[in-house]
């Protein structure tokens, strides 16, 4: 069993650095560069982007990054006594809250409306506005768990 938490680590600190890294470059300067081009262009690369990464590598590490993530958290509840549970525990919770959970819950939906969505309309302008805006937002907030998920994951693996 050991040796498989160990594993779940590994997994996990290297997919919280590959996420982080995403989430911190669409938030350091990506979305800038695309609220800075035509709306209707600006717009159809967020599409196009959004399109893309369904089909990407991405995926399957966000869903198993998210699953081990989850599963670090439930062992050490499980094994509270276990050096490192505390630092598991608080990595794959907030992992899984601050990056899934915000993913799901505020990001994608955005996404959606972004795609369904006239980018030459008034309405379709104001949207990318306040897309830009929040969207942006709330993956600050994503690399900010997924970067101290991975912290707390380094940590749990020095403990052991």
């Amino acid at each position: 069993m050991d040796h498989a938490i160990t594993i779940l680590l590994w997994f996990s600190v290297v997919a919280c650095g590959l996420l982080a890294g995403l989430y911190f470059a669409f938030s350091a300067f990506v979305m800038t560069a695309l609220g800075r081009i035509d709306t209707t262009a600006g717009v159809a690369a967020m599409n196009s982007i959004d399109a893309a990464i369904l089909r990407s590598p991405f995926m399957p590490l966000f869903l198993g990054s998210s699953l081990s993530s989850l599963a670090l958290a439930i062992i050490a509840l499980l094994g509270w006594d276990r050096p490192g549970a505390p630092a598991m525990l608080a990595g794959g919770l907030l992992y899984f809250a601050g990056m899934f959970v915000v993913t799901m819950l505020f990001n994608v939906p955005r996404n959606n409306a972004l795609a369904a969505s006239d980018p030459a309309s008034a309405a379709g302008a104001e949207l990318w506005a306040r897309y830009l805006r929040e969207w942006t937002a709330w993956n600050h907030v994503r690399t900010i768990a997924s970067t101290t998920a991975l912290i707390l994951f380094v940590i749990a693996l020095l403990a052991r």
